[in-house]
């Protein structure tokens, strides 16, 4: 094996053990929460050592916040799946009924972690400016929606940048709900509920 080959194969190991280590504080830190979780509760649902996840990350601190960075790209790859396999707009604004079914695994996995993160963008201005990205490409990806309605003379015009972030609200909104107090909050409820309110508001543009 040639000095080139050595690399690109250490590289890729990295990039495994690193996948690995996130995987696994996704896992902890949902179960737990990120002021509970220690590295070794983590380095044990890797199956690796301590120091083996100290040597990719070197804090606790670091790794939270790499792992709530990989949970936010998760969540909008899938949502940008779900909505892409939508043909019109108002469908594609409609295509996040997923977030709230109990039986999915990554949404049990995600909802605690996501309250995680608001709890500490309350004190933490990293955590806070994580919030901020992830809100905005949240509007973004509804924007676009938006803005392909309006195009195709679907919608009314509107501020769409304005509108996006009362949809992402709306659906924000319903999820803390739904999350919290299932009791009341059924999941017929969130889907009727966002698809009403956000029907709602496009009549008025």
């Amino acid at each position: 094996m040639n000095s080139s080959s050595a690399i690109n194969l250490n590289l890729e190991l990295e990039d495994l053990r690193k996948a690995q280590i996130l995987q696994a504080a996704l896992i902890k830190i949902s179960e737990m929460g990120s002021a509970n979780v220690t590295l070794d509760d983590i380095a044990k649902q890797a199956g690796m050592s301590k120091g083996g996840v100290a040597y990719y990350y070197k804090s606790k601190d670091i790794l939270c916040k790499e792992a709530f960075k990989e949970f936010f790209v998760r969540i909008f790859r899938r949502s940008k799946e779900t909505l892409s396999a939508c043909s019109d707009p108002l469908g594609k604004l409609l295509s996040f009924g997923w977030l709230y079914n109990w039986d999915d695994p990554e949404v049990n996995l995600g909802y605690p972690m996501l309250m995680d993160a608001m709890a500490m963008a309350a004190r933490d201005a990293e955590y806070r400016k994580m919030f901020h990205e992830w809100v905005q490409v949240w509007v973004s990806i509804l924007g676009e929606a938006l803005s392909e309605g309006i195009s195709k003379g679907i919608f009314p015009e509107m501020d769409t940048d304005n509108t996006a972030r009362t949809i992402s609200s709306i659906y924000h909104g319903i999820a803390v709900r739904w999350y919290l107090d299932p009791e009341s909050h059924t999941s017929e409820w969130a889907v009727a509920a966002f698809t009403h309110s956000i029907t709602s508001l496009l009549k008025k543009g």
